[in-house]
């Protein structure tokens, strides 16, 4: 500690410019705060170097080159004490603003408008910022550890089945088509508050053409990320247990890679495809175990957030189905509606705006729905057609985030689960597809009704609905709907 005070000191007292400790120090905190902020989105190799060579050995190179080229050149001389601190700040203000808001050039001009000037005015006090800064990238590195290591630690153990069901063969063979809506409600609970809403005529569009609805189906969790991962590892990851309320880690590595169903939809050599309206479970780049994926990583920016672009599944739909006629086919497809209400509170419209946003979205949800169903229907009358949301639409609440918040009103309890499920099977419906809750059990259920196999159903998991809250209640994850579908608030602990 002693020796590391007096190398402070004599970088303070020292006449040299060191320009690869600034460059290094401009862009050291910035990026540590944005991994820290961003951890799920950025936790790849890939991304990784990106954002080393941008924030790190980009500034370097140019600070160095700046700096040599100046001295070397008489003309600039009287200027020489102001590049550093300019770049410095410059720098450390870009990335600052780019880390929190993105490339918005309105807020990158005015930051680095006032960077130069805060440059110029204190160009002589340039190290004690620079070592402000070295300090700043110390404390959330302390931050990011904890990060790092249950990254380095995760453990994928929670997705071992308790019996045989990945060396399941299927004795039918129909085309598989999964379709989640986005927060779409389940029909039972569209029709009573807080929704209050008839979808009558697309609820007679999906019996017409031979879906069987499915009243009061609900999500295992609270988000497309949480919900989807339990669904595709066919168990229960209880958030990874948190103690201090976080997410699970590696869900999207879990919903886009290898997972357990998509293990037993290539021994049964099915070809599978993943179609996405949006990237958002691409966004930091998990090796697919897809076969196909209309949304290449070259088309996702390395600060994405998964909704910069958008893409039209019926299209990739109706081309991935032509092409692929003589082999059988898996098909994820995800539509991003109707969606939920707005995430914080500061970006919401208000409870009845909200709602009739999340409606409207609703309606356009059922659109293309419609489409997709007529595209599979004409092209592939004897598939397997599952619709099934991912969570609730959270109507009745202000925001979503409002979920961390120990809730009491079961309507509003509800509103966040209540999950939309129909299924169109290709022939006769099984006996046991009333043990359809929960996503948890959905491929389970699949796969015992392909392979003609009800042993698979002697592991069925619980049918719980789960939650993290930090708010009004210890920090921690809770039971918030049991098996029998009441409302409970039961802190969940591992056995």
């Amino acid at each position: 500690m002693f020796k590391l005070r007096s190398q402070i000191l004599t970088f303070l007292e020292s006449e040299k410019e060191y320009p690869v400790i600034a460059a290094f120090a401009s862009g050291l905190y910035p990026l540590l705060y944005y991994y820290n902020s961003n951890f799920t989105l950025v936790n790849s190799w890939e991304q990784l170097g990106f954002f080393v060579f941008c924030y790190i050995l980009l500034p370097v190179v140019v600070f160095y080159l700046i700096n040599t080229l100046l001295k070397k050149s008489g003309r600039y001389k009287k200027y020489l004490k102001y590049i550093i601190p300019i770049l410095n700040l410059g720098a450390f203000s870009v990335y600052i603003v780019v880390s929190t808001y993105g490339f918005k050039s309105n807020i990158l001009l005015i930051a680095v408008v006032i960077a130069i000037l805060i440059a110029i005015v204190f160009y002589k006090h340039i190290k004690k910022i620079i070592v402000f800064q070295y300090l700043l990238a110390c404390f959330v590195l302390l931050k990011l550890v904890p990060d790092v290591y249950k990254e380095i630690t995760y453990s994928s153990q929670w997705m071992k089945q308790p019996d045989g069901i990945e060396n399941v063969l299927f004795k039918k063979k129909p085309n598989i088509y999964i379709v989640q809506t986005d927060g779409y409600a389940n029909f039972s609970k569209l029709k009573s508050a807080p929704y209050n809403f008839d979808n009558d005529i697309f609820e007679s569009f999906l019996r017409e053409n031979g879906f069987k609805l499915y009243n009061n189906f609900r999500s295992n969790y609270v988000s497309t990320l949480s919900s989807n991962s339990s669904l595709f590892a066919m168990k229960h990851h209880y958030y990874g247990n948190s103690l201090h309320g976080n997410e699970l880690r590696n869900t999207r590595e879990i919903i886009a890679g290898d997972n357990p169903v998509l293990s037993i939809i290539k021994k049964n050599n099915y070809k599978s495809f993943l179609l996405l309206e949006r990237p958002y479970l691409l966004v930091n780049r998990p090796k697919l175990h897809y076969d196909y994926c209309n949304i290449k990583f070259s088309e996702i920016s390395y600060l994405a957030r998964g909704f910069e672009i958008e893409k039209s599944v019926v299209q990739e739909l109706n081309v991935a189905i032509n092409k692929n006629k003589n082999t059988s086919n898996f098909f994820f497809i995800s539509i991003m509606r109707p969606s939920h209400v707005s995430v914080l509170e500061e970006q919401s419209m208000g409870i009845k705006k909200e709602r009739e946003f999340y409606l409207s979205e609703l309606e356009k949800a059922n659109k293309t729905l419609k489409e997709v169903i007529t595209i599979i229907k004409e092209k592939d009358k004897n598939s397997l057609i599952v619709i099934m949301a991912d969570h609730g639409g959270y109507v009745g609440l202000k925001y979503s985030m409002q979920s961390r918040t120990k809730q009491t009103d079961e309507a509003l309890i509800n509103s966040i689960y209540t999950s939309a499920l129909a299924i169109r099977w290709p022939n006769d419906v099984p006996y046991f597809d009333a043990k359809l809750k929960t996503p948890v059990n959905l491929f389970r259920i699949l796969f015992s009704y392909l392979s003609e196999d009800k042993a698979y159903l002697n592991y069925l998991q619980d049918d719980k609905s789960y939650a993290i809250i930090k708010n009004n209640a210890p920090i921690g994850v809770y039971e918030y709907i049991n098996d029998k579908g009441e409302i409970v608030f039961n802190k969940y602990n591992a056995e």
